[in-house]
């Protein structure tokens, strides 16, 4: 099963719709696919804010991936945030997820951005294991706080 990341354009969004309703589902999120197709689109049309990847064959992914970019003082520039990141369950165990992170690493690295960050269930251990593998480590000092707006 191949983990190749394809950057996803706007034509995807039929593909990639589907596989974030099951992630949101999964997670117990509510947003409905009008919410989610105005959250995709602008990223789809290429918006400097972040990009959205297919993971897998693009006709058909297994999974998707959604990277967000920000700026830090504290990292020395341009750092992106793994917004969400999904594999089909059928397919889960088999080191996808770890290899699409990599190949997101490498190619982030490549363009200058300087930390990627993910936020990722303290109580998951499957998940936390798959970041540290990933060469994710928590951040002692800190920790996420959110001000919906």
């Amino acid at each position: 099963m191949s983990a190749a990341l394809h950057l996803a354009r706007p034509e995807d969004l039929e593909r990639v719709l589907p596989l974030v309703a099951a992630m949101h589902q999964e997670q117990g999120l509510a947003p409905d696919d009008a919410h989610r197709r105005a959250a995709l689109a602008p990223l789809l049309e290429g918006s400097p804010h972040g990009a959205v990847y297919l993971i897998g064959p693009r006709g058909a992914p297994i999974g998707y991936l959604v990277v967000t970019f920000g700026w830090s003082v504290e990292f020395g520039g341009l750092d992106a945030n793994v917004d969400e990141l999904y594999v089909r369950r059928a397919v889960r165990g088999r080191g996808i997820a770890g290899d699409a992170l990599d190949a997101l690493a490498r190619a982030l690295r490549e363009a200058g951005v300087r930390a990627l960050h993910l936020e990722v269930d303290r109580e998951d251990a499957v998940a936390r294991r798959l970041c540290t593998r990933a060469h994710f480590a928590p951040r002692d000092r800190c920790m996420l706080m959110s001000r919906k707006l």
